[in-house]
């Protein structure tokens, strides 16, 4: 019978803890590749808040605008039916007609500019939603990011003590981070405290 060497125990446990490193590395890795994409998601999330701040501002300036030529048109008509009604016994004919006229005619530019501001203010509400959806989903890329980073610290001192326990605790805290990084994406659930 041929004799089997059998390797000493002091390598078989440092094969043992080369495979746990490695493992541990190889997870960490997919834990640096998931703060990435939080990273990403919240600085997406922070961008289009932001845009939509500004062209919901833009859209309101503009809004106010349109309520202000609205506005212009309405007293200037009205001044026109008061000047109207005030000399309508001395006004000759044609006079008249022109008067009625530019009467109809500022009515018109005010009902314009009425239903205009309308489809302005539709879209600055609309604006509006877009920036509070990404105000909503940037506190869970925030503490995503966090929570990523402490799963990388603790696979990181898992490696250096080679502890399976520290290890599995990191597992979980990351675990938490992809449900969180998800959560920014999808808004599956609402945490109060976020808001």
């Amino acid at each position: 019978m041929a004799e089997i060497e059998l390797p000493e125990i002091e390598k078989l446990e440092e094969i043992k803890n080369k495979a746990f490193s490695k493992r541990v590395a190889l997870v960490t890795a997919i834990f640096a590749v998931i703060l990435a994409v939080a990273s990403l998601g919240g600085n997406n999330a922070t961008k289009e808040m932001l845009l939509a701040q500004q062209q919901a501002s833009d859209q309101w300036a503009f809004y106010q605008s349109k309520v202000m030529r609205e506005q212009l048109y309405r007293m200037q008509k009205m001044r026109l039916e008061l000047d109207l009604t005030e000399r309508d016994a001395t006004m000759k004919p044609d006079v008249r007609k022109n008067y009625e006229s530019m009467i109809r005619q500022l009515g018109e530019e005010e009902t314009r500019y009425r239903n205009e501001k309308k489809e302005i203010e539709k879209e600055s509400r609309k604006l509006e939603d877009e920036r509070e959806v990404n105000r909503s989903r940037d506190p869970y890329f925030d503490f995503a990011e966090a929570v990523l980073q402490i799963s990388i610290v603790m696979a990181s001192i898992s490696i250096l003590a080679a502890s399976r326990p520290i290890f599995y605790f990191s597992v979980a805290v990351a675990s938490l981070g992809v449900i969180l990084t998800m959560n920014g994406f999808l808004l599956i659930f609402r945490l109060p405290f976020f808001h």
